[in-house]
């Protein structure tokens, strides 16, 4: 029986070993699906990328990053989108100029006639992103870093 009482008491120390590990990385780390068109061509609907969760907490948001935050018209929902804007800089939509309040970002998708963003519901509180989108891991195909900031300011300029 004391053999028994070994293994169980081994699994148990496993799985609460486990349990922990996987909490700290969920607090740092976090695998999600992104569904809908308006990041194409960087990110298609289905593809599967690794968020992390300590830049926004320590402001370090920057201009061309990729971030998931809370949809400001439907709190359940996240979106994802691109940082554009920064606060205090100023937006040019159309004929209309925003300037970003402070404690603020501007959001844009990439595919600019399919995706609900700034443009529409102004600038984001800087408080509702909750992570900056760092790597594709489906399709294998486009495995890898997103690093699609340079190829974002080159076609965007």
């Amino acid at each position: 029986m004391l053999e028994l009482e070994k293994q169980i008491l081994f699994v148990a120390k496993s799985l609460i070993g486990y349990g922990c590990i996987r909490s700290k990385f969920d607090n740092i780390n976090k695998f999600l699906t992104c569904k809908g068109p308006s990041m194409e061509p960087t990110i298609y609907s289905e593809d599967i990328l690794i968020t992390e969760h300590i830049s926004p907490r320590l402001n370090r948001i920057s201009r061309g990053d990729v971030v998931i935050a809370r949809s400001p018209n439907n709190p359940r929902k996240h979106i994802c989108k691109r940082v554009t804007g920064l606060s205090g800089e100023k937006i040019k939509c159309g004929t209309t100029t925003h300037i970003v309040p402070r404690g603020h970002v501007w959001l844009e998708g990439d595919n600019a006639f399919n995706s609900t963003d700034s443009r529409e519901f102004g600038s984001l509180p800087a408080g509702l992103i909750r992570g900056r989108c760092v790597w594709r891991i489906w399709p294998l195909s486009d495995l890898g870093r997103l690093d699609s900031l340079q190829n974002w300011q080159m076609e965007r300029f």
